[in-house]
């Protein structure tokens, strides 16, 4: 264990120079090292704090998504993000991270089905004991870190990919069907894809990297929500008869705004986390990297994006702006690792750059994405996948195999989940319903309730 002695202003120069001239002479240089009791609480602290920071984006996609929906709906958007961090987590611990985590060989697909994660024996035992013993202590701090402060943070990515679909078909999905897509989501097919790359599995083999999720979280969740919007179809008035796109502005930009902030603040977290260890200096310095690589790229997606709308459409566009931000943080989520920060400015630019290329593409497709999620958390999460080989020390090739195949797992399977769903109980909301609002026909409330009436007196 480092430790820190205080001398006395007693102590003679005399002795302050034989200390010395022993330094000198020393064939062996003194080395310290960190107590392992001291490295299971730092890096503990890491899991805990950073997934703390993680959760905190569930908040902002809250936030960001409630400002891009209209009034009538924001109750609704609300319900639904709270709803699915809750059922994220819930599915994450009965199933979900032993898919992903457990028993997953070198070359392998899946990890086991077993039901339930719980604290290991070694922590429950020193947890209990009346007096704890140093083989106790050691059993527990062999592992590192303590195994559900691991589970904690690992679970709030899941609620991640979760929150990317529900802004893309905001406004026209019923809450229940969406509720079980996410139960199958990060019960199963997150876990799934997951375990190919983060339980050790055969992308990682491979040796594909994705250092924090560009691909494995907000791909995961881009992909769910593009086969989402193309089987749920637009909100209705959103495109006329002969190819037009009517704009359907949100309800409260400042709080979109907000969403935005909070989204940042928490993706310090997100990739900063990722380093999965604070035990060390060098871990230390490794995070210290990754935040300052995080803000660049988020104000790199921000000018990109600001810069490209003025030029398109000689106004700057708030919400691409915001998205640009977004952008940029998916995109340097896959290697935020980088040493060159101008690196990360370009990276995240670009990010912002594609965000605002593909919202006008997705429109003439006429695939209807509320909050612009899927070109912001799909097409930014495949950039920066591929940056990793391009400005990083991943192999272009083994990137781009590890894209398709994630990419192709979660379309299929999403799209066989959409469509169960369509064809039993139904995922859209009828077009009565849809006029009205959600708020009041899946909820029977309001998020503004005075907007619609007359000055009352109580």
């Amino acid at each position: 264990m480092f430790s820190k002695t205080g001398k006395s202003g007693r102590i003679g120069l005399l002795t302050l120079a034989v200390g010395a001239l022993m330094t000198l002479t020393t064939a062996t240089p003194a080395t310290a090292a960190v107590d392992p009791e001291v490295v299971f609480i730092f890096n503990t602290f890491s899991f805990l704090i950073h997934g703390v920071l993680v959760m905190w984006m569930a908040a902002g996609f809250a936030m960001l998504e409630s400002g891009l929906v209209r009034t009538k709906n924001t109750a609704a958007i609300c319900l639904k993000n709270i709803a699915l961090y809750s059922v994220a987590g819930i599915m994450y611990y009965l199933i979900g991270y032993a898919l992903m985590y457990t028993n997953v060989s070198a070359d392998g697909w899946i990890g086991t089905f077993s039901f339930l994660y719980n604290p290991g024996n070694a922590e429950l035992i020193l947890i209990n004991a009346e007096n704890a013993t140093p083989e106790m202590l050691k059993a527990v701090t062999d592992g590192g870190y303590s195994s559900m402060s691991d589970w904690f943070f690992q679970m709030v990515f899941v609620a991640t990919a979760s929150s990317v679909v529900s802004g893309t078909l905001a406004e026209r999905i019923k809450i229940w069907p969406f509720m079980l897509f996410v139960v199958v989501l990060s019960g199963v097919i997150y876990p799934i894809q997951g375990s190919w790359v983060w339980g050790a599995g055969w992308l990682a083999t491979m040796g594909f990297s994705d250092f924090a999720g560009s691909t494995l979280v907000h791909s995961v969740g881009g992909w769910c929500a593009l086969t989402g919007a193309i089987i749920l179809g637009a909100r209705k008035g959103k495109y006329g008869p002969n190819g037009q796109i009517i704009p359907i502005p949100g309800s409260n930009l400042p709080l979109a705004t907000l969403g935005a902030f909070i989204l940042w603040f928490g993706w310090f977290g997100f990739n900063g986390g990722s380093q999965l260890a604070l035990g060390s200096a060098m871990d230390a310095a490794a995070i210290a990297i990754v935040y300052v690589n995080t803000n660049l790229a988020a104000a790199g997606g921000v000018l990109a994006a600001m810069t490209l709308t003025q030029l398109l459409y000689k106004k700057i566009d708030l919400s691409l702006t915001l998205n640009g931000a977004i952008g940029g943080l998916v995109a340097i989520t896959a290697g935020p690792d980088l040493q060159n920060h101008l690196m990360s400015i370009i990276i995240g630019g670009i990010g912002g750059v594609l965000v605002v290329v593909t919202v006008p593409l997705l429109d003439k497709l006429k695939i209807d994405d509320v909050v612009g999620a899927i070109p912001a958390h799909l097409i930014c999460g495949i950039w920066g996948t591929l940056a990793v080989g391009i400005f990083g020390s991943g192999d272009i090739l083994t990137q781009l195999t590890g894209i398709v195949a994630i990419g192709a797992f979660v379309v299929v399977a999403s799209s066989v989940l959409w469509l169960a769903l369509k064809y039993t109980v139904g995922i859209r909301i009828s077009e009565e319903d849809e006029f009205v609002g959600m708020d009041k026909s899946e909820l029977g409330m309001e998020a503004y309730p005075e907007f619609g009436r007359g000055s009352q007196t109580l």
